[in-house]
């Protein structure tokens, strides 16, 4: 029972270390950027309301950001207004 509560113990800091590693889109916090140019250096693929759908004649972009509140702060950038600011393949 020793080593089955040291083998635990051992192991909950590198799990608690990688549930705290966030990637940088996920980590910044809402706000509204300049341009496209800005919002895709944080979110390559633009960012839309959630279940939004890319109007295009090509294949649409599903790799966006899905969240409302960064989508609402950066409606300006939503040119063809499909709910999906900035985004790109």
């Amino acid at each position: 029972m020793t080593r089955t509560l040291t083998i635990l113990a051992a192991g909950l800091p590198l799990t608690f270390g990688m549930v705290m590693m966030a990637s940088s889109a996920e980590a910044a916090p809402a706000k509204t950027y300049a341009n496209c140019t800005k919002l895709n250096k944080v979110y390559p693929h633009g960012v839309g309301k959630p279940g939004a759908k890319d109007k295009t004649s090509g294949t649409p972009v599903r790799n966006f950001k899905a969240n409302k509140k960064i989508y609402q702060l950066n409606t300006k950038s939503d040119r063809d207004k499909d709910g999906i600011a900035c985004e790109k393949k």
